[in-house]
């Protein structure tokens, strides 16, 4: 490891796991009334300059793109040749806990690999990648469609393969490696996580259980717990069954209007796929590189199917307990997992289209397209970031989780963000975890990929809530004792939606 990779070490472990949040807050912006139009043609100005639509106050400026990196000679990321728009999409991304580099996996078909990009130097280095003899089957030194990625507490990194490769994760064993130094990365298949479609991956609080799901149209929950804490070579799998479900686990999922949340919620279990040494307990092979195997051996546990599950978060409820939210895209919803020990679980809807949208405040005519990301701040609320635009004029959204009462259910989901660029969604959304008011999202895919010559790609974006605009405090007019004096007006807004939530949320990432 070079030098500055050893300053990382001793950063907080617990800013690479997760947060320490209880439960959410208030609504702390005016929400927004409406989806953005999108702009017609690529590299629209709305593209180059403001993607999204955005609450007053909130700021956000250019990081990188494609086209920046591809047009410096000091930069080393390139598209992969003949993939046209989906030559080097960067989906999801990780922060180091410094805060400083972030990490953009390559979701391409052949031939993908990772970036790591320097906030500070504004540099984006190609860390690996594949040789492109997937085209031809053969993967042993090819990478495909990596998504998902996550820091891990060893001061590692895990990206995984979705839909092209072989499902398979992967640990980055020295993700700060000084490459034009000559500094070979070293990059290690886990063998004992299954094969699964991979998406969202996050740690528990502790360090000691990874969550992840399989983004399937028959998706499972699942959990990897290591038999050695931080060594991700060897452990025990399990995944997750809700008691209701009667169903065929390897039929499809319900898709909407036509799904039944209820049925696939409520008491669950943890079962167990494998030993803790990783063997399976299973007929199916987990590992079975060709096929995807842990869908086939947690179909055998009547591991419960969801309709696309996607992305993950890991946060707490105001009980305390620890609670796993994930996303189902097919589904326009989101569940959140509650943690009760003892490999026991309780399944709750958290929101989806019926859930009341920008209570106390304007309507919107948004409607919950397609839930595709996670992200939560450093006070535990959570966001929703929707997949592909609503339509061909309309573009994806963001949504705010309030979950006032902390229970893993909204009470509103709130307009926060939206997207107005041709072709594109919105992705990798993750918050700074050296300066909580910042977050990180990337625009994929845009038309303007495909126009190597001139097009901006494939961009990332800081977006700064520093000077939200709060909304206003709502006051009831006058209210009397019980002996009819008066007794003044009553504040019911509270520090959670005025002002004072930024110096929360900056406490809260301390």
């Amino acid at each position: 490891m070079h030098q500055f990779s050893k300053k990382v070490i001793f950063t907080s472990v617990l800013l690479a796991c997760g947060h320490t949040a209880l439960a959410g807050t208030d609504v702390f912006f005016n929400p927004l009334t409406e989806s953005a139009a999108v702009a017609q043609t690529p590299n629209h100005v709305n593209e180059l300059n403001s993607p999204w639509q955005v609450p007053a106050g909130v700021s956000y400026r250019n990081l990188t793109s494609l086209h920046e990196i591809e047009a410096d000679a000091t930069q080393s990321t390139v598209r992969v040749p003949g993939l046209g728009s989906v030559a080097s999409m960067t989906d999801m991304s990780a922060f180091d806990p410094s805060g400083r580099y972030i990490f953009l996996p390559h979701e391409t078909q052949y031939g993908a690999g990772l970036t790591r990009y320097d906030m500070k130097t504004d540099k984006a280095i190609n860390l690996f990648k594949g040789d492109m003899n997937g085209a031809k089957g053969n993967w042993g030194s090819d990478f495909g469609a990596l998504d998902p990625a996550t820091w891990t507490p060893m001061n590692t990194l895990l990206v995984g393969e979705e839909w092209s490769g072989q499902g398979r994760l992967f640990e980055v064993m020295n993700p700060m490696a000084d490459v034009e130094a000559g500094e070979a990365v070293i990059v290690k298949e886990l063998n004992s996580v299954p094969n699964v479609s991979h998406e969202g991956l996050r740690f528990n609080h502790d360090g000691t259980a990874l969550y992840f799901v399989d983004e399937d149209r028959s998706g499972s929950i699942y959990k990897f717990v290591p038999k050695v804490k931080g060594d991700y070579s060897k452990g025990q799998s399990f995944v997750l069954s809700v008691e209701n479900y009667k169903g065929d686990p390897a039929a499809q999922a319900g898709k909407y209007p036509n799904n039944n949340p209820v049925e696939r919620s409520g008491p669950a279990t943890w079962v167990p796929m494998t030993d803790i040494n990783g063997v399976a307990l299973t007929s199916a092979n987990p590992f079975d590189n060709d096929t995807r195997g842990g869908r086939a051996a947690a179909d055998e546990l009547k591991g419960t199917p969801y309709r696309r599950p996607e992305d993950v978060e890991v946060g707490y409820l105001k009980n305390g307990h620890e609670v796993l939210y994930f996303t189902a895209t097919e589904e326009l919803g989101v569940y959140s997992v509650e943690e009760l020990g003892n490999g026991k679980a309780m399944v709750r809807l958290a929101a989806d289209e019926s859930t009341v949208k920008n209570l106390g405040y304007a309507p919107t005519s948004g409607h919950v397209t397609s839930p595709d990301n996670l992200a939560q701040d450093a006070l535990g609320n959570i966001y929703i970031v929707e997949d592909w635009p609503n339509d061909d004029v309309k573009g994806g959204d963001i949504w705010f989780l309030r979950d006032t009462d902390g229970d893993g259910v909204a009470e509103s989901l709130d307009h926060f963000m939206s997207l107005q660029v041709k072709g594109a969604e919105n992705t990798g959304m993750i918050f700074n975890p050296a300066n909580p008011t910042q977050f990180i999202i990337n625009v994929q895919h845009p038309d303007s990929t495909a126009d190597q010559a001139n097009g901006m790609g494939d961009s990332t974006w800081l977006i700064d809530l520093k000077d939200v605009v709060a909304p206003p405090c709502r006051r009831k007019a006058e209210h009397n004792d019980e002996r009819g004096h008066q007794t003044g007006k009553i504040k019911t807004c509270n520090d959670n939606d005025d002002a004072n939530f930024i110096k929360r949320l900056i406490k809260a990432g301390r």
